[in-house]
């Protein structure tokens, strides 16, 4: 049996975003705990030319969005971008999950030759679907979310390969 469009992505994308909002409780918790100024982390890069924290979490959010918007031909929700605590993180990761339990399997199946085109200022990037799921739309949201997790870790966030996995 061949694994199909919407089972490769949309339940791989819902658990990493959750797992992502598990991270980040621990790190509210964190702050909350320690008396630390939460924007301490929210504005936290690993190197000054970084995104920060916050961003991260928006591009994951944009990312499994936007990808699935494409591949299923519907209108992908606007979120302004202006979250600043974790609470509003919170809120924008349980938007985003509850935009991808909107799409269905049929919308995203046999979505593999699809044309997909991303135009950003500077560079446009075609794909067919697949390799735009595979290719651009999982590593970003792996990525992004890896770079949250790192974020928090080196912060002193006890969190560990286990809490980016979450429960299989």
């Amino acid at each position: 049996m061949s694994l199909s469009m919407y089972s490769a992505f949309i339940p791989a994308a819902i658990h990493t975003l959750n797992n992502l909002a598990a991270i980040l409780a621990k790190g509210a918790a964190h702050c909350e705990a320690r008396k630390i100024d939460p924007s301490a982390f929210l504005t936290a890069r690993i190197y000054p030319d970084m995104f920060p924290l916050v961003r991260q979490v928006q591009i994951a959010s944009d990312t499994v969005k936007g990808g699935a918007a494409r591949l299923a031909g519907i209108e992908s929700p606007r979120y302004e971008d202006n979250e600043t605590t974790f609470a509003e993180l919170q809120a924008r990761i349980d938007k985003t999950v509850a935009f991808l339990k909107t799409i269905k399997p049929e919308q995203i199946d046999g979505k593999e030759g699809a044309d997909i085109v991303l135009s950003f200022p500077s560079r446009t990037f075609e794909f067919k679907g697949q390799a735009y799921l595979t290719g651009w739309v999982l590593p970003n949201l792996y990525f992004h979310t890896t770079t949250a997790y790192n974020l928090l870790r080196h912060g002193g966030v006890e969190i560990g390969k286990s809490d980016f996995l979450g429960g299989a």
